[in-house]
């Protein structure tokens, strides 16, 4: 009942994929995932060096046989990491699949087409969708303003988002930001996408190796309680309700620089969030649909669960009878 167009093209059996989100995908959970029948994704970055994410590929491999894939995520940067050296190493390793994010993959993509890789490029507009349709890669994943991380600087909410793309894209087109729940992936199907994509609902399982206390964390939480940082640098990002996002957030609309809140937001201290627990201790990224989280259940139970009730609700609305317009 749930085959659709991304199921097809990407070799997975539900439509469901799990975000490449830095410092929490790792093999583990990528593994569950894919064992689980829908589609993991490593984070390239979350590994210190290309050798590095050689060899979590492999390890991702020692815990399942089924398809999964790797996020490259493309951000500009003062020293940027080495992308070129990442993608030949996601290309030797034979991963199937690349999900590209932040900027234009155009110039990794004959290479990747080269190795037989696909790609899903991840948008948070439909000009960019279209743009990524327009060079070739295989699929896109359309963000919502919901999402956790970069949501754009549009605002468009998934309702309109989804569906404006759906009238527009003709590759498989995965729908991201907001989802957690069968109804939800019923509701990005009947608005036009072929899946979804979930990245805090997942960060919520057993497999998932960040610490309980965050997890934790997320359940309490509601989908108020998060923080949009770097809105005047036009850099948006989604990220927990905390001391120190708060003051990201007051201290630039007071007229500061990125250099005024460059070590509250410092990468380490979100690493440092993840592996011991503690939530204040600096930015972390967590979507509004934390709100609809409240459970920290095993990755296959939550697949299926998301499958099971999809079909109950897609089979009850079939059996709605329409009452003729008087």
């Amino acid at each position: 009942m749930l085959s659709t167009r991304f199921t097809e093209a990407f070799g997975i059996r539900y439509p469901i994929a799990q975000g490449g989100m830095q410092w929490v995908a790792r093999a583990e959970l990528v593994a569950a995932v894919a064992n689980a029948g829908a589609l993991g994704f490593l984070s390239a970055l979350t590994q210190p060096t290309p050798e590095a994410l050689v060899k979590e590929v492999a390890r991702c491999r020692d815990m399942t046989d089924e398809p999964f894939g790797v996020n490259l995520t493309m951000l500009p940067a003062i020293n940027p990491p080495p992308y070129t050296e990442y993608r030949q190493a996601i290309i030797e390793s034979g991963v199937p699949i690349v999900e590209t994010a932040g900027q234009d993959p155009s110039p990794h993509l004959p290479a990747f087409q080269q190795g037989g890789v696909k790609v899903l490029h991840k948008c948070t507009s439909v000009r960019h969708a279209l743009k990524a349709q327009s060079i070739g890669v295989d699929g896109v994943s359309i963000d919502g303003f919901e999402c956790a991380g970069h949501p754009g600087e549009d605002d468009v909410p998934g309702l309109v988002l989804i569906a404006q793309a759906a009238r527009a894209i003709t590759v498989p087109m995965l729908a991201s930001g907001g989802f957690a729940t069968g109804r939800g992936l019923v509701s990005a199907l009947a608005l036009g996408a072929d899946g979804i994509s979930m990245g805090t609902r997942f960060m919520c399982t057993v497999e998932s190796p960040i610490h309980s206390n965050i997890k934790d964390r997320i359940v309490a939480a509601t989908e108020r309680d998060t923080e949009l940082i770097f809105r005047p640098l036009r850099n948006t990002s989604r990220v927990a309700g905390n001391m120190v996002s708060r003051k990201v957030v007051d201290t630039l609309a007071e007229g500061g620089t990125f250099d005024d809140v460059r070590e509250l937001v410092a990468g380490a201290r979100g690493r440092e969030v993840y592996e011991f627990g503690d939530p204040e201790r600096g930015i972390w990224t967590v979507g509004m649909v934390q709100g609809l989280i409240d459970d920290i259940p095993p990755v296959a139970d939550l697949v299926q669960r998301i499958v099971g009730e999809a079909e109950r609700t897609i089979v009850g609305l079939a059996g709605l009878t329409s009452t003729p317009a008087a």
